[in-house]
């Protein structure tokens, strides 16, 4: 196994656990995610690199990563494909957006035998001791999601309490944990989220149509369908990325985002309404309501963060609320299948 000594890693590893890396353009952030990976003190079975620039930068970065952990820690179990190596380039002919690169991601490391899926964007990084903080929890739960540091070092607190009638997260959600440890959801975060195999098998892979936003929401939302999800207070990895944000009172921020967010935020919402029709769980009126909260909040991120960009902005609102509309009525849609019935 390398230098690591096999006790050391059998201590608090997760059994075949493939982190699954997302990345975009960002090579200076994927270096640093590489560096952390390195530090980590009990080795991943895989770690999936998903690539939707298809660059020979990140090829030439991913390559080099290989080698270093083949070094550090030697070669594993193989995989479905006869594959020992550690580490495995996925490079897109497309950019898929953080859905279609989290679900060809998962969906990579389910086809070579995955048992466990880490999953991250390239801007944070992980504690070193960060599968051991998961690993306690994966005897009784299936969906973990560890807390995480801000880019400043403090807590980021993040909604895990998804008002389901709304299609919003809470804002108000206690972050306390309770005397049970840990505190049971009904969404997921992409950003450091771990989920077990037999969970894909029953909800299916992530929807790569929502391109970006709400689709770890309503992966979460499927997986609290077929079991418990819980959020940890162990803190697991952390932002490496400054974002511009309003502070709202010591408590909250509301950060700055892109006008491509902004319309998907709104156009996504016709894909979770679609997801709740399946499940039974659409009210009509009350996530109309939550549709007009969610176009609030967006206005008053644009005139309290990027001001700069109120006209654009709007227009991809109001095209974003258009287009969601449509995609409720839209006879051809179909949820992601399950992968075993």
């Amino acid at each position: 196994m390398g230098p690591m000594s096999e006790q050391h890693a059998a201590a608090g590893t997760i059994d075949k656990l493939a982190i699954v890396v997302v990345t975009y353009k960002r090579q200076q952030l994927l270096t640093r995610l590489f560096e952390s990976i390195a530090a980590l003190t009990a080795a991943p079975w895989r770690v999936v690199v998903v690539d939707n620039e298809h660059s020979d930068e990140t090829r030439a970065m991913v390559e080099a990563f290989s080698d270093r952990l083949a070094t550090q820690w030697g070669d594993t179990i193989a995989d479905a494909s006869g594959n020992e190596r550690r580490v495995v380039y996925a490079p897109q002919s497309d950019n898929l957006g953080g859905a279609g690169g989290f679900s060809a991601g998962v969906k990579k490391a389910y086809e070579l035998g995955a048992e466990w899926f880490w999953v991250m964007d390239d801007d944070v990084a992980v504690e070193p001791d960060g599968i051991e903080k998961l690993a306690k929890w994966t005897a009784t739960h299936d969906v973990i999601q560890g807390s995480r540091y801000d880019f400043d070092g403090g807590p980021f607190y993040w909604q895990y309490d998804f008002i389901v009638p709304l299609g919003i997260p809470n804002p108000i959600a206690p972050s306390a944990f309770g005397r049970a440890g840990y505190r049971v959801m009904d969404t997921l975060c992409f950003e450091g989220g771990l989920f077990r195999r037999r969970v894909v098998e029953r909800i299916g892979f992530p929807d790569p149509r929502f391109f970006i936003y709400w689709d770890d929401t309503i992966y979460g939302y499927l997986a609290s369908k077929v079991t418990n999800p819980i959020i940890v207070p162990d803190v697991v990895l952390r932002r490496t990325r400054e974002i511009g944000n309003w502070d709202i009172a010591g408590l909250r921020q509301l950060n700055s985002t892109s006008d491509m967010n902004r319309y998907h935020i709104m156009r996504n919402r016709g894909y979770m309404a679609r997801y709740f029709m399946v499940h039974g769980d659409f009210r009509p009126f009350l996530f109309a309501v939550g549709t007009l909260a969610t176009a609030a909040k967006e206005i008053i991120r644009l005139v309290m963060v990027d001001r700069e960009h109120v006209r654009t902005g709007l227009v991809q609102i109001a095209k974003g609320w258009w287009d969601s509309r449509k995609l409720m009525h839209d006879p051809d849609w179909r949820p992601m299948p399950p992968l075993i019935a």
